[in-house]
């Protein structure tokens, strides 16, 4: 009975053993020679404006999860198309279910768009 599962335990010793010798070997072979050059932050090619500690606004935060929140809201319409997909008898129920959920997101979005949100002072 144990005998099904030796191929794949070698197949663990296999990954680990691999992972081990790549880590090992990098550590060995690497070069710690630090420079300034090594030392500066990097991004994009664009040299760096300002501390990376400063804070944000708070604005850019409310966008964030606002783009999230709808974001996933959004994802529940792949399960309620397959859903829609698969029962006909259910269509006309389905489909009067969707329209409400989107019209929920409308008055959200008309809510939020209407707060001020969306703006970017």
């Amino acid at each position: 009975m144990l005998q099904a599962y030796i191929p794949m335990l070698l197949v663990l010793a296999f990954v680990a053993a691999n992972a081990i010798l790549i880590l090992g070997l990098s550590h060995v072979l690497s070069s710690y020679r630090l420079t300034p050059v090594k030392l500066s932050p990097y991004e994009s090619g664009m040299p760096v404006l300002g501390d990376a500690r400063e804070r944000f606004s708070v604005k850019f935060y409310l966008v964030a999860m606002l783009f999230i929140i709808f974001d996933i809201e959004t994802v529940f319409m792949l399960p309620w198309a397959a859903a829609f997909h698969q029962f006909l008898a259910l269509r006309g129920l389905l489909l009067a279910e969707m329209f409400v959920f989107v019209a929920i997101l409308a008055v959200g979005y008309l809510y939020i768009w209407k707060r001020g949100a969306l703006q970017w002072d």
